[in-house]
């Protein structure tokens, strides 16, 4: 019997989810808050665009879904909509969650500040203890929570350990996979059994929608949606047709986005004034094996520390030309920002130390430009 060709990432990108309406080669934008109804006997089956079960809403659940390798996806209205209500689905009161230190600044302060009011526990590790977390185990943990690539200093966790000592322990193993994206990188092949994305971020890639994502087992899933349908984070259709689109270009795009970020990240360690390049793609990353073991690409984050004071690095900032100095990361133009005042400006001094944070810390998401112009914009604004 002949094996059914599997369709690859690039194909999955452009026609996973699609279905021809009237003709049409591109979905269309079905900007109605509600359906018919056809005697549907669930609730979650009524038509309903608080329900993210509109034909908008299912394309793009279906082409994630399938993207990771997943039974099922969903789509929420921001990156943070789908890491609170996965959270709050998965971990249920007087439950305990696990999680790696080393985190986006919207969840961190989610969990630090925010979590405990929904009564449920929280206990962080750092990045290096992930290989040995027997110890942070409690009976009621619920769910161990890392990113596949830690945001702003780019550490891995030992993925591979965190999946099989999560699941030793009857725990759930959930990672935000936006850094890597589903080209550098799929969950699953690990057996996490939820992936998260700020489809804001690669998944659209043109800085023009918010959004958020997650997939997995349709269990799970449907555990979530039932978060979503009552926390009313959904995402609206037009924004949904705008990520659609985005994602029929991601592997060209995150292609090129590894490339230039491998270039930029070696161009930097020459610079004088920068004291200390932080980028898997590195040998001298001190993940550099794990990500070499489990990434298909290194993406298109890395951070810097500068090799002077805060404003001199101000300075210096100021005479980029082709990067906008900004938050926010994974679209086509260049973005530079210093955390310590942007994402992770919540969290106190002491612990932004402790986290390697630091004031003169400088996080770059490498857009797709001419790496050419980059590598030469950024000696001449950091060289002198």
């Amino acid at each position: 019997m002949s094996k059914k060709p599997q369709d690859g990432l690039a194909t999955l990108a452009i026609h996973a989810g699609e279905k021809t309406i009237e003709r049409s080669v591109t979905q269309p934008i079905f900007q109605s808050s509600t359906y018919v109804f056809e005697e549907e006997t669930q609730y979650v089956d009524v038509k309903y665009g608080r329900l993210s079960n509109t034909p908008n809403h299912q394309t793009l659940a279906e082409k994630i879904a399938a993207l990771e390798k997943m039974e099922s996806g969903l789509v929420t209205a921001s990156g943070m909509a789908a890491i609170t209500t996965t959270l709050l689905a998965c971990v249920e009161p007087e439950g305990h969650l696990l999680a790696q230190d080393q985190l986006y600044g919207g969840t961190y302060y989610f969990l630090k500040d925010d979590f405990s009011k929904w009564n449920r526990k929280v206990s962080l590790f750092s990045v290096g203890e992930s290989s040995n977390l027997e110890r942070h185990f409690q009976s009621n943990t619920q769910a161990v929570y890392v990113e596949t690539i830690s945001n702003p200093t780019l550490q891995i966790p030992d993925l591979e350990k965190v999946v099989e000592i999560a699941h030793r322990h009857g725990a759930l193993a959930i990672i935000d996979n936006t850094f890597a994206s589903p080209v550098n990188f799929n969950p699953v092949d690990l057996g996490f059994d939820l992936v998260i994305h700020s489809a804001t971020k690669y998944l659209n890639g043109h800085t023009d929608v918010l959004a958020g994502a997650v997939a997995g087992g349709s269990r799970l899933i449907e555990k979530i949606r039932k978060m979503i349908c009552h926390l009313g984070p959904s995402l609206d259709p037009h924004a949904c047709f705008l990520l659609n689109r985005g994602l029929k270009t991601l592997v060209l795009r995150v292609q090129q986005h590894n490339i230039n970020a491998q270039r930029l990240a070696a161009g930097l360690q020459k610079i004088p004034r920068v004291k200390k390049v932080y980028y898997p793609g590195l040998e001298e990353h001190p993940n550099h094996l794990l990500a070499a073991k489990y990434f298909k690409g290194f993406g298109g984050m890395l951070s810097f520390d500068f090799d002077s004071a805060v404003n001199e690095l101000e300075q210096a900032l100021k005479k980029l030309r082709l990067p906008f100095v900004a938050p926010s990361l994974g679209g086509v133009e260049t973005l530079i920002t210093r955390p310590s005042t942007t994402s992770h400006s919540g969290i106190s001094a002491t612990e932004r130390s402790r986290l390697g944070i630091h004031d003169t810390l400088v996080r770059v998401s490498v857009g797709l430009e001419d790496v050419n112009d980059l590598l030469l914009d950024f000696e001449q604004a950091f060289s002198v």
